[in-house]
């Protein structure tokens, strides 16, 4: 198999295994969005369950669920107890696990099969994107353009719920999703394996059409908010921006996202 896009030095992550088809995001069958209750959620997290966060009413002291919370990586949330009442009226007993409706991919394994099988990388990176609607709508072009994984942070990211899965035309079912801790060392990991990192942004100057796509590529979009954060602006490698003709100064993320998608294949076509 051909690995001649695979960069000097580059080294598959210790305890790699070629993947067959196992970090593809099957869906799980009879998935809630939501488990309330501490035992229910307990359970939920010894089953093995993809958990996106976990909400603990602020008064609530030391409990079972949080040490295995935070021995998986999920996020934790104190909230008080108003904001739980309004997502059920059920006995939460003050906890409440957002169940995600897809299998967590880990980025390493998906970049080490992308070489092996000789392919370019295209990752899409995706800073602080909260609005679900956005984020399938994205998980679509992406996974039409032929993006290898979608990567998101673990905190800040819109839930991966049934609404994500059916805006994203069961895109979601075949994209690769990574949840990373920290994007700042994720763009330092992807840039370790030899892949250049752009950030695309209204607020910058050079032109999309001027970045060469052709070489191993993650692309970094922003929050709908705020964009991306300045501690990414400054790490990564390209900076680029969609040229506007009009008199409105932006496009929302999902739009400006398949453009600069849609270029990366051109160029590489």
């Amino acid at each position: 198999m051909a690995t001649e896009n695979k960069p000097e030095g580059y080294k598959k992550p210790e305890g790699y295994k070629k993947p067959f088809n196992n970090y593809f995001n099957q869906p799980k069958p009879d998935n809630k969005d939501i488990v309330f209750g501490i035992q229910s959620v307990l359970e939920t997290l010894r089953a093995g369950k993809e958990i996106d966060k976990i909400l603990v009413q602020r008064e609530l002291g030391s409990l079972e669920v949080l040490e295995f919370a935070r021995m998986r990586g999920i996020p934790v949330q104190k909230v008080p107890s108003e904001k739980l009442d309004r997502i059920t009226r059920k006995n939460h007993q003050g906890v409440i696990a957002f169940v995600s409706a897809i299998n967590y991919a880990k980025l390493e394994n998906v970049v080490a099969d992308v070489y092996e099988k000789g392919e370019v990388p295209l990752l899409l990176v995706l800073d602080r994107i909260t609005d679900v609607r956005n984020f399938g709508a994205i998980a679509r072009t992406a996974e039409c353009t032929g993006v290898h994984a979608i990567v998101i942070p673990s905190k800040g990211a819109a839930q991966i719920n049934a609404d994500a899965m059916k805006t994203s035309s069961g895109a979601l079912n075949f994209l690769p999703v990574c949840r990373e801790d920290n994007l700042f060392l994720t763009v330092k990991y992807l840039q370790n394996s030899g892949i250049q990192v752009v950030a695309c942004s209204e607020k910058l100057s050079k032109n999309i059409y001027d970045i060469d796509f052709t070489v191993p590529t993650a692309i970094i979009m922003g929050s709908e908010e705020d964009g991306i954060s300045e501690e990414l602006l400054r790490s990564v490698d390209e900076l680029a921006t969609i040229p506007m003709a009009g008199r409105v100064g932006s496009l929302n993320v999902s739009v400006a996202t398949g453009v600069i998608l849609y270029e990366a294949v051109r160029k590489r076509l």
